[in-house]
């Protein structure tokens, strides 16, 4: 069981290490992950009994508090209303307090200011000289001059006392912080210049004047004022970079809807959505987003889910569609039940997702923690030895204690903590914009090293579903005609490929009557009667088992085998009236996807369970490097296990057989439109169920990997420079630094830090010209069928009962309202829909429509059917 805390009272890498160290040192802690960017813990309990869970929970509070930090448990989905409302409670609260934090440290900086540069311009006028008030000037004015220095400095420590007493107490508690530096710095900068102001005290009451003047050189109250000023001011700038990294999480938080309108009775009323409960029917108009998950119970509507799954163009939405909860309907109504409220609705997973993923750790973050753990008792050690090595060395406490401030406030381990965490979270969170999600941040770092993708065929590659690919007609059979006679036989069965031929002919809007005396024949086909003629329709054997002669057929048959397709003879008595070939089709990016993936030196495999004739026919056509056929489930995970002895693996997979490859691959990918067990087996999921999100993903990982060792690299090198030139190790060539330079580097160092991750919000997914050019392949269209007319000679005697009928006219219509291809297809399928139509072309340029009839049909008839279908209509 996993547990989240609060954790109050972190400012740095080494707080994170100090708290991942007590919280690991409790008994019964599994795994612990300590987030700097959210001020949070997931601990993993080993045991999930609810009095082990309670008792751990006090136990770890104590340890943390006992460790000079605050951890508060956090409510649990089910005891939280707002979550079981929207989801994503820890990331609300995140951005709050981020949003809190940046306002209170503009306070900070503005107070800090405003009395800052009065002290910054009376400590250096006299080195620029600036001109000063006549009190502040002359050696019976020291006192004052330096008196005022200090009243100055003391609203700066008060509004920053957060620095002294964070940083003391984590001394105290052994456990020194960033803080700890800036209080040591300020603090030892403060009491040399109180020391300064006795010592100008006893000369000037000695009326030793020169030893009086040379103590005022020794004030260092503007430095300790400059230092936390400008830490102050970079962490401002910080936190709002920081409010940056979230913004993927609050975005998504933003488009919930707040009300929703349910249908009560015959009225509709207005209510908060978390009165909204499942069976509820709720009502969404045009421009409206969606409350819930549900289902399209009437009307229709263009819904644009892009902020869900990336996809940009509008989905079409009918009765019986599934609708997700926060996309927006562009066009038209719709009346929707509600099937998923609270965590269990799309947009509360996949908050769910990013907000866990960005609490987990990558592995190159431990190199990070395992620095940082002794970062600032090492640069503590090295102030110390600057101090006493220069006192040594000069005999001159100042620039002894020049040195060694300069290396407490010059030092940062927030750079270091930040480096991996900043960058994982903004990666996360554009992943999930575009439609990519990451479970954890492993995944994320893993995938940047995959050699090789392994691919399920059926619902990967290809669609899923087998769909109508072909018609092969013989001489005077029209190609609707064959599809319509071939539904009505089918109409009874419930085998996919049945179900394939029925849907193409509904499409078209075919209509026929179910054929009577149906049979269905195992392993072979169907038959029936229709239209007073007994049709045979199924596989070769099956005709030859019923004396049906084949001719020119049964070589094209053979052909579309090849190529993956499964070919059904429509005989009628014994004579072939043509063929209809099904397939599940490769999917249009499919091919595009494999070459980005050559493009970028990965090796594609795909493992399927169906057999080498089909597979071979789907590499041709995607062009994977290698094919593993007729495997089962436990074959699939076994040629993963070895093919991840050669190097890292993604798996990438849909269906229920995968999950066990998905497991155990180094990264399990999911097709969002897989099975749950697929999904929950996986590392990653891609929402759009486009295969092309796959080289994304890999790109995505690679981005931010390389975001992460830039942001390693210029920490490290940054602390490896400063800290010697601050320590005066190279002032014999005339290169030092002050505290007040110190601090504005150390501020400016954990800036650019995220600055440089928050790069990673503009990433986009880059193809080369190559996968350009196959995505624009079009493969097998849903509007178009492959149909050709067969040389074929019925054998004599044989009666074809599939003629040709020539269309009885020609009519045409002025059609007004059309703006897009989607508006055609609903035009041409309300005329396609009028009983005696025979086909229909539709000119969205010329807005007009040509209807070719079979048989006579009034224009009222067709005017209607288009005006149904929401456009306006007149005969030409």
């Amino acid at each position: 069981m996993k547990q989240t805390f609060d954790i109050v009272g972190m400012t740095c890498a080494a707080c994170k290490a100090r708290v991942e160290k007590a919280t690991a040192s409790v008994d019964g802690v599994a795994e612990v992950a300590v987030n700097l960017l959210k001020n949070s813990m997931e601990v993993t309990y080993a045991d999930e009994s609810p009095d082990a869970v309670a008792r751990m929970n006090a136990a770890i509070s104590a340890a943390v508090d006992k460790a000079g930090y605050g951890a508060e448990p956090r409510a649990t989905a089910g005891e939280s209303a707002q979550s079981s409302t929207q989801g994503g409670v820890s990331a609300a609260k995140a951005a709050r307090e981020a949003a809190n934090k940046k306002t209170a440290m503009r306070r900070r900086l503005i107070v800090s200011f405003v009395f800052t540069i009065p002290l910054f311009y009376l400590s250096m006028g006299h080195m620029f000289s600036w001109p000063l008030p006549a009190c502040f000037l002359g050696h019976e004015n020291i006192i004052t001059f330096a008196f005022t220095q200090f009243l100055l400095l003391i609203p700066v420590i008060a509004v920053n006392f957060k620095y002294f007493s964070g940083g003391f107490k984590s001394l105290v508690h052994g456990a020194p912080n960033m803080d700890s530096l800036i209080a040591l710095g300020a603090t030892a900068s403060t009491a040399y210049g109180i020391a300064a102001i006795y010592r100008i005290g006893i000369g000037m009451g000695a009326g030793d004047i020169d030893a009086a003047h040379m103590a005022v050189m020794d004030l260092y109250f503007e430095s300790a004022g400059m230092i936390l000023t400008l830490i102050t001011l970079g962490k401002y700038f910080e936190a709002r970079a920081k409010g940056k990294t979230t913004d993927a999480i609050s975005s998504l938080l933003d488009l919930s809807p707040k009300v929703a309108t349910r249908r009560e009775g015959e009225t509709e009323v207005e209510v908060p959505l978390e009165q909204v409960q499942v069976g509820d029917v709720l009502v969404v108009r045009a421009g409206q987003a969606v409350p819930l998950d549900g289902t399209v119970v009437e009307g229709s509507a263009a819904v644009d889910e892009s902020a869900l799954t990336g996809e940009s163009v509008p989905v079409e939405k009918q009765p019986g569609d599934g609708v997700i909860g926060a996309t927006i309907s562009k066009t038209g109504w719709f009346a929707m039940r509600v099937d998923r409220v609270g965590d269990d609705t799309a947009l509360a997973g996949i908050i769910r997702m990013v907000d866990e993923a960005t609490s987990t750790k990558a592995p190159i973050e431990k190199l990070a923690d395992k620095i940082s753990g002794i970062f600032v008792p090492a640069v503590i050690g090295i102030a110390i030895v600057t101090f006493f090595v220069w006192m040594l060395a000069s005999g001159d406490v100042s620039i002894s204690l020049t040195h060694a401030v300069s290396v407490l406030v010059i030092s940062c381990p927030c750079a270091l903590g930040l480096a991996t965490p900043c960058a994982i979270m903004v990666g996360t969170g554009r992943g999930a914009r575009a439609g990519i999600l990451a479970k954890t941040a492993e995944a994320l770092q893993t995938a940047h090293d995959v050699k090789t993708v392994v691919l399920d065929k059926t619902g990967t590659i290809t669609k899923g579903e087998p769909e109508v690919t072909d018609m092969l007609c013989a001489p005077g059979v029209e190609a609707n005609e064959l599809l319509r006679v071939a539904a009505a036989l089918e109409k009874k069965s419930e085998h996919p490929l049945a179900r394939a031929i029925v849907s193409r002919a509904e499409g078209l809007a075919l209509r026929a009557d179910e054929a009577s005396e149906f049979r269905q024949i195992p392993g072979g086909g169907v038959a029936g009667v229709y239209d007073e003629t007994v049709c045979v329709m199924g596989n070769a054997q099956l005709m030859h088992q019923h004396g049906v002669y084949l001719g020119e057929f049964e070589h094209e048959a053979e052909r579309l085998a090849d190529e993956g397709k499964t070919p059904l003879f429509l005989a009628v008595g014994a004579g072939v009236v043509g063929v209809i070939a099904v397939a599940d089709t490769v999917k249009p990016t499919s091919a595009a996807a494999v070459s980005e993936l050559h493009d970028m030196g990965v090796h594609t495999v795909m493992l399927t369970g169906d057999n080498e004739r089909t597979a071979r026919a789907i590499q041709r056509v995607c062009g994977v490097d290698e094919v593993v056929a007729g495997v089962l489930p436990e074959g699939k995970e076994r040629e993963v296990a070895r093919l991840s002895d050669e190097g890292a693996v993604a798996m990438v997979g849909d269906g229920i057989n995968d999950a066990p490859a998905l497991a155990r691959a180094n990264v399990g990918i999911a097709i969002g439109a897989g099975t749950d067990i697929a999904i929950e087996s996986a590392d990653m999921v891609l929402m759009k169920s486009d295969l092309l999100d796959v080289p994304a993903a890999i790109q995505l990982s690679r981005a931010t990997m390389r975001t992460i060792k830039q942001n390693l690299f210029w920490a490290l090198i940054y602390n490896a420079i400063c800290i010697p030139v601050a320590a005066g190790a190279f002032s014999w060539a005339g290169l030092t630094l002050n505290p007040m330079i110190a601090a504005a580097a150390m501020s400016l160092s954990s800036v650019c830090v995220v600055s440089n991750a928050l790069r990673l919000r503009t990433w986009k997914p880059r193809f080369s010209e190559h996968a350009q050019e196959e995505a624009s392949r079009r493969f097998l269209p849903e509007d178009e069928i492959v149909v050709r007319e067969i040389a074929y000679k019925l054998p004599e005697g044989i009666q074809n009962t599939l003629e040709r009928k020539e269309p009885f006219m020609e009519k045409t219509l002025h059609v007004e309202g059309m703006m897009c291809q989607h508006c055609v297809a609903h035009v041409k399928k309300a005329l396609e829909g009028v009983a005696g139509v025979a086909s229909v072309d539709v000119d969205l340029d010329g807005k007009k429509a040509t209807v070719q009839l079979a048989e006579d049909v009034a224009d009222a008839q067709l005017i209607d059917a288009v005006v149904d279908a929401g456009y306006e209509a007149n005969m030409a």
